[in-house]
């Protein structure tokens, strides 16, 4: 079964049933072998907390995937019902307790007998399925609000597209917006489903004019092999994850052999590993940190807007964030309060090339704008964006919609790829002294060779850049 936006994150559950595996076994521990007070608790698990010890519950929370992938557990399209999870993981905390009893049977202390399997794999069992529901059920709700919701487009109108719509539309998670395909009127289609949204020589169009997650091509390979490779083209070139079954080409006496989670091949331009997840927590840590460290400046900063003039203290503007979604950037107010009706009058004076628009010597600005511009104190309200998930420490900065609007080419969509920054690769480059040109050119260098390293390295090179203004308008 196709699963692209509700497939759960195959490391995520790793992850989750080995912690709930340690702590059973933690907790069976515990349970045959009570402290005599809970005063005592601290001294008792001192005492239990050996290299030994460590090793075996180390060794069991590496482990422990194994034998859930044994039993297909990770292999999420053929759990297609609670009983055959169960059933599953049943079978798996039965195989796992039965290798606990080897670590029972070498316990020279008898801290960890036969009942303390016993209970590990009561507890493990019970554990397991009850997290995993707990989990699911997260995750619909977050669908159910919008969260993590998926745009999708697919190729093609015949039978594989429709069966794969109709996969798909059961799916909380997942948004079909409509086909593309080769033919204008295809005869397939329904008038209550989606729409076609036009021929493929118009993809390029299609994704930059709309939220796209990811496309899913569903044509024949045999009599369509230069329309796929027209796709796959255009997504790259774009910035959308590409997807398509394992099983695209013929039936034939050999059959594929899916090795992952799914039936489904996803060809994507952007790094998707477990380092997003660390860049996501540096991201946490490093907007709380900034928040509260930097509260002072904003307050004083707060108190001059006010003071300054009429006007609202926080500026909210609509910006085009990752994969080309809109959401709302804070700013603390640099402007005078009506800054967005006169600059239809300030456009003849655009000093930018491209479809940016910047004056070195803007008349919206206020005096007191132009010291939080030059510290750039006026950007610390985006902490709050970034602890919010829209945008992210460092990656190319979000673009205002008439900006994004005015783009010469679709292929500059690219840049949507990733979560917009706070810092970038542009900020430590000249900022506003940098070319429309160059900068599209130092977002796409980050795209490409992004890392965790590079990350660092930016923030670094950032804290010189903001305290000597350089580049600041």
């Amino acid at each position: 079964m196709y699963r692209l936006a509700s497939s759960p994150n195959g490391l995520a559950y790793r992850l989750l049933d080995s912690g709930i595996a340690v702590a059973s076994l933690v907790m069976a521990l515990i349970l045959m072998n009570p402290p005599e007070s809970a005063w005592n608790l601290a001294a008792f698990l001192e005492t239990r907390i050996s290299l030994k010890n460590l090793l075996i519950v180390g060794g069991a929370a590496l482990t422990w995937p194994a034998f859930f992938s044994a039993f297909g557990l990770y292999r999420f399209d053929e759990l297609d019902s609670v009983a055959v999870e169960f059933e599953r993981i049943a079978k798996a905390c039965a195989l796992g307790s039965v290798c606990a009893l080897v670590t029972a049977l070498a316990s020279t202390s008898g801290a960890f007998g036969m009942e303390s399997v016993a209970v590990f794999w009561a507890t493990v069992t019970v554990g397991t399925v009850c997290g995993r529901a707990l989990a699911r059920s997260a995750a619909t709700v977050a669908y159910r609000l919008g969260a993590n919701t998926k745009c999708v487009v697919i190729v093609g109108t015949g039978a594989r597209a429709l069966a794969l719509y109709e996969r798909l539309k059961h799916q909380p998670s997942c948004t079909v917006l409509g086909f593309v395909d080769t033919v204008s009127e295809p005869p397939q289609l329904s008038a209550s489903g989606p729409r076609l949204l036009g021929p493929l020589d118009q993809l390029e169009r299609i994704l930059a004019s709309h939220p796209v997650d990811a496309v899913h091509v569903a044509l024949p390979v045999k009599s369509c092999y230069a329309a796929i490779a027209h796709a796959l083209s255009t997504c790259e070139r774009v910035g959308v994850e590409l997807c398509y079954d394992a099983d695209i080409f013929a039936p034939s006496r050999s059959r594929p052999v899916v090795r992952d989670t799914s039936m489904l091949v996803s060809r994507k331009v952007v790094a998707d590993d477990c380092r997003l997840w660390i860049k996501r927590g540096i991201d946490i840590v490093g907007a709380l940190v900034g928040l509260i460290m930097f509260s002072p400046a904003m307050i004083a900063a707060a108190i001059l807007i006010r003071f300054s003039g009429p006007g609202p203290i926080i500026f909210v503007q609509k910006r085009v964030g990752f994969n080309r979604r809109h959401f709302r950037m804070y700013k603390l107010r640099t402007m005078v309060a009506d800054a967005a009706s006169l600059q239809a009058a300030l456009e003849p004076l655009n000093e930018k090339d491209g479809p940016v628009f910047k004056i070195q010597d803007d008349p919206r600005v206020t005096p007191v704008g132009r010291v939080l511009r030059w510290t750039s104190i006026d950007e610390l309200p985006q902490l709050w964006n970034v602890l919010k998930g829209e945008m992210s420490l460092v990656g190319p900065r979000p673009l205002p919609l008439r900006d994004v609007a005015r783009f010469p080419t679709a292929s500059l969509m690219r840049r949507f790829s990733v979560k917009p920054g706070l810092t970038g690769l542009w900020q430590i480059s000249g900022r506003n002294e940098t070319s429309f040109d160059r900068l599209v050119e130092l977002d796409l260098e980050y795209i490409d060779h992004w890392s965790l390293t590079l990350d660092m390295e930016i923030l670094a090179r950032t804290v010189p850049v903001v305290v000597l203004g350089l580049g600041a308008v």
